[in-house]
């Protein structure tokens, strides 16, 4: 029997690779691999782990919503 996590950092000590890929997959097509859509707290939940993961186990540049800004140049307000 698997034991229920009691808290977020219980949760991320068991969370391996594979489970924070397959958690990844299902928030971005919204349905887990049986095909049964996520429902919108599923889906916040999943998110929230997915995050909490990769800021423990991934360098800033591998996170989600990573944003490279140094490759962005500056708009100004009036520009076209």
């Amino acid at each position: 029997m698997i034991e229920k996590p009691q808290n977020w950092q219980d949760l991320l000590a068991k969370l391996t690779p594979e489970i924070h890929q397959n958690l990844k997959t299902a928030v971005e097509l919204g349905k887990w691999p049986n095909g049964e859509r996520l429902a919108a707290e599923q889906v916040e939940l999943c998110l929230q782990a997915v995050i909490a993961y990769d800021q423990h186990h991934l360098p800033e540049t591998e996170r989600v919503a990573y944003v490279d800004t140094t490759k962005v140049e500056p708009q100004h307000c009036g520009d076209a």
